[in-house]
């Protein structure tokens, strides 16, 4: 599990980051990859990944500002052309059907797969299948703005090849069923019980991916012990007065509701063009006053997620 981030910058694109977009890659848990909000030349961010558009399965809109959705009809469009032919399923608050059916049929662009669109009209769970479960909370940005948080399914303990290899088993089927839990008897008549040569099961991770918004109560909730959680910060903390009048966060905001959430990762993003160089430094320093483990994201910054009790790969991968 890794997330890409493909744009991170707020309002407009700049030359040193583009808007907002966020690409969850799930391509060993289920050879898939989520995005998070698409704003105006995404598709082109993609250009510069390893990420193929019809492996994007699912698109969650955070709300609806342009420098969120602008790049969303494009990216669509591309993926026919570009052999994707499975379903995309589309999240939102409600008109991000509208937006995207009416740019379809103005620009007369036809789409040669499914298109599924999910209009949040409540709180809570948005999917759920055996590997996730996704839910929203509305945060406070001025119009519907949510929060994500994705909560993954513990993992099955390894099984304990080498053990059973000292029984005189034989790697084959009956290795399948053991994996399973499954109580097997042998050819000789012992009976091998899979679940004693499981492994300690690996909890699943938390990722929260919020939207624009001021610190509130619902951030805190979606970020709830996770193991990473995606803020924006468009103002630093002397900007305060401004955050709040735009319904944006600070940086130590962001940081408080890390400390508050217990969460064990920050990443930063959604940061204006006018920081830049050392100021970007005093940003990450500022949040890491409250919460230490905070970085500050920039295009094409992919992060691995690992399970709790494995070591953390290098900060950033490009």
């Amino acid at each position: 599990m890794e997330l890409e981030f493909l744009g991170t910058g707020a309002g407009v694109p700049a030359k040193h980051r583009n808007v907002t977009s966020l690409a969850l890659r799930l391509l060993d848990e289920r050879n898939a990859v989520w995005l998070f909000d698409c704003g105006e030349g995404t598709q082109m961010q993609i250009l510069h990944s390893t990420i193929r558009p019809r492996k994007i399965e699912k698109i969650f809109i955070t709300h609806l500002h342009g420098d969120h959705i602008y790049g969303l009809p494009g990216l669509i469009s591309s993926r026919s052309f570009q052999g994707g032919d499975t379903p995309l399923e589309i999240y939102g608050p409600k008109g991000i059907k509208a937006y995207v059916q009416t740019v379809l049929r103005i620009s007369q662009t036809k789409v040669s797969y499914p298109l599924h669109f999910f209009e949040i009209e409540e709180e809570g769970i948005l999917f759920k299948d055996q590997q996730f479960e996704v839910s929203c909370l509305r945060l406070d940005h001025g119009i519907d703005s949510f929060g994500y948080r994705i909560v993954e399914a513990s993992h099955q303990g390894e099984l304990q090849v080498q053990a059973l290899l000292e029984l005189g088993l034989k790697p084959g089927p009956l290795f399948g069923r053991l994996k399973k839990g499954e109580v097997v008897t042998l050819d000789d008549g012992r009976q091998i019980n899979g679940a004693d040569f499981l492994g300690q099961a690996k909890k699943g991770r938390i990722v929260a991916i919020l939207g624009d918004t001021r610190k509130c109560q619902n951030a805190v909730l979606l970020a709830e012990d996770a193991d990473v959680l995606v803020h924006e910060s468009t103002f630093n903390k002397e900007e305060a007065k401004l955050a709040r009048a735009y319904f944006h966060s600070t940086t130590r905001q962001a940081a408080e509701v890390a400390q508050e959430a217990q969460a064990k990762r920050l990443l930063l993003t959604h940061i204006s063009a006018r920081y830049v160089g050392k100021d970007i430094t005093n940003l990450v320093n500022e949040a890491k006053e409250v919460f230490p483990n905070t970085l500050i994201v920039k295009d094409f910054d992919i992060v691995e997620i690992p399970f709790a009790g494995e070591e953390e790969t290098d900060e950033f991968r490009e």
